[in-house]
């Protein structure tokens, strides 16, 4: 962190002056006039009015914000502090109180126990990856709120949420996930927190497993931050607002203090035409805190950090668009784990869009469903352990694992070990032990991204109409078809599984769906029953959505090598739409090379 960041730090009264914070969840430009910090981008404003040095003033604050406004041009503009200008009284949206707790404060005395309880079964770590778990976590917290088992959530905050992974890609290590884990690794409950500002360690966003639960896992990670914040000689937490009486009842039970008033308001200008003096939705010149902005915008020792951390994204290209009447849908091919995102095609994609389809449901109660499904054993089934030689498992572990022992320690070269290799082949029903060990190899990899989660976690965000074509004893039924000795085989030729990825990998990424089946027939789940039964059942259920137009579907990519010919039988017309210059020039090169369909352009 540079100097002139540290002492933007050091002024931050509420947890928005955190810039790494700020920056990151709006991805807006921050400057600041007179005492006050402003955020810009394209056509909005978001003002915070909470100043950065002295008391707030009405007259000091509207002269700053006209000021911003005319730099900027902005038309939808926001502003939260503690008051707000008269002119601003029409377009209050929201009234609160920040509430903070002591750095020193003490756990209750009546959750000693209860957190006693609670450390005996749980780990806590600190990080900064987003990783399969949380987003898995994140899904299953939303999910409760979209079912109206919990309460509501602003769109703002849930705008937070959807933005998790990249905030702490780009935050430079200031935010940080406290993560709470059972005995199996299993993700209990997480918390996203920022140490940016320099007296205060800000609590941003929470969930906790009702898949895994763990009594008082909150709790013992209220503790733990307790204790970081101590370490890094902070002050005082900013638990942030009050939202609601579920909300304020467990930060009051922890000692949580009333601290600043919070107004927010919502308006829109009219457009203007920016200041003739070149200003433009960058920030303006004049004082020491414009140049502290200007400072962080330009930060160069942290640029090759952020982008070092941050997924890399890339064009979408295993995508057809399917026409009918005039009506135009789309299909997409998905890969459950992959090391790129293509959130930017998605966010295009489905901006043309009413209604999202996935094979099923993603979200917690059915990914539970299924996680708990997979690690229960037949009765009388064979296990897969029982299926394989010693010298198998041991070759096994190492490919899933990476190398071990003290030479590999001292070259850095040791990874966590997620799972129990052993504990899976005996215990896990066969599509299980598959689907657990190759991610588990996967992620090694630094494949941390999954296609379909990603699309149904920007579908939700963006408030797309999002259905599951099948139930959950459907998709255990086509799981349990899986033959043990197929994913015998798979475990064995383990030491294939590398070139293999890496292969499925430029194929996916080309859209090249021959290709791509070309490297990854023998992965155990592409069977006759599991492939051909349920391209009917999806052709089925699609249909009436893509008759009706305005519709993404996403499936498996081997379900596309039939499904484009079943959906040109039912009359529509089906092309390859990859996004990206470069996909879609290799696919009209593999088109001149092989013949076949137009491409979309």
């Amino acid at each position: 962190m540079t100097d002139m960041l540290a002492r933007m730090a050091a002024l931050a009264r509420v947890p928005e002056h955190s810039l790494p914070l700020m920056t990151a969840l709006s991805q807006g430009l921050p400057f600041c006039i007179g005492p006050y910090l402003f955020l810009a981008a394209e056509d909005w404003l978001m003002a915070v009015a909470y100043p950065l040095t002295g008391r707030y003033s009405h007259e000091t604050f509207k002269a700053t914000l006209e000021e911003a406004l005319e730099r900027t041009g902005a038309t939808a503009c926001w502003a939260i502090g503690p008051d707000l200008p008269p002119s601003l009284a029409g377009h209050v949206t929201d009234k609160d109180r920040y509430y903070v707790l002591s750095a020193h404060a003490r756990p209750p005395a009546r959750l000693r126990g209860p957190l006693k309880k609670a450390a005996e079964v749980l780990t806590v770590t600190e990080g900064t990856v987003f990783t399969p778990e949380h987003r898995r976590l994140w899904a299953e917290f939303l999910g409760r709120i979209q079912r109206g088992e919990a309460a509501p959530m602003a769109p703002h905050v849930a705008a937070l949420y959807a933005r998790t992974p990249e905030a702490l890609a780009e935050a430079g290590g200031s935010l940080r996930l406290l993560d709470a884990r059972d005995g199996e690794g299993r993700l209990a409950a997480s918390l996203l927190l920022d140490y940016a500002p320099e007296n205060f360690v800000s609590y941003v966003l929470g969930a906790h497993s009702r898949a895994h639960p763990v009594p008082h896992a909150s709790d013992l990670l209220f503790a733990a931050m307790l204790e970081r914040a101590q370490a890094e000689g902070k002050r005082f937490i900013h638990l942030g607002l009050g939202v609601n009486e579920g909300i304020l009842r467990f930060k009051r039970k922890w000692g949580a203090r009333a601290s600043f008033p919070y107004v927010m308001a919502e308006w829109t200008e009219a457009p203007s035409t920016p200041a003739k003096t070149g200003a433009t939705a960058g920030p303006p010149r004049g004082s020491v805190l414009q140049d502290v902005a200007l400072a962080f915008l330009r930060a160069p020792a942290e640029r090759p950090k952020i982008i070092e951390d941050r997924p890399s994204r890339r064009p979408f290209a295993m995508l057809w668009e399917v026409e009918k009447n005039g009506r135009t849908s789309w299909v997409a091919g998905t890969a459950h784990f992959f090391c790129h995102s293509f959130e930017p095609s998605f966010r295009r994609l489905f901006r043309k869009v009413d209604h999202v389809l996935f094979e099923g449901p993603l979200d917690e109660g059915f990914m539970a469903d299924v996680d708990r499904a997979g690690r229960t054993p037949l009765p009388g089934a064979t296990p897969i352990l029982d299926l394989l030689e010693e010298a198998d498992v041991r070759r096994l572990e190492r490919v899933v694992h990476g190398p071990q022992g003290a030479l590999a320690r001292s070259f850095g070269l040791v990874h966590e070990r997620k799972v129990d290799v052993r504990w899976l082949l005996a215990h896990a029903r066969p599509w299980c032990a598959f689907f657990s060990l190759w991610t588990a190899f996967l992620e090694r990899q630094g494949w941390r991204e999954s296609v379909d989660m990603e699309a149904w976690r920007v579908a939700h965000a963006m408030g797309k109409n999002v259905v599951g074509m099948e139930s959950l004893e459907e998709q255990l039924d086509s799981l349990g078809s899986l033959p043990p000795e197929r994913v015998v085989r798979f475990f064995r030729a383990c030491g294939g599984w590398k070139a293999l990825s890496r292969k499925n990998m430029r194929a996916y990424l080309a859209g090249d769906l021959e290709g791509m089946m070309g490297s990854s027939a023998e992965f155990p789940t592409r069977t006759e029953y599991v492939i051909s039964r349920r391209d009917q059942r999806f052709r089925e259920r699609m249909r009436p959505y893509l008759e009706e137009g305005r519709a993404a579907v996403f499936v498996g990519s081997a379900h596309m090598v039939n499904l484009r010919h079943m959906l040109v039988e039912d009359g529509f017309n089906v092309r390859q739409a990859p996004f990206g210059l470069l996909p879609r020039l290799k696919l009209r090169l593999r088109r001149m090379r092989r013949g076949g369909e137009d491409v979309a352009w």
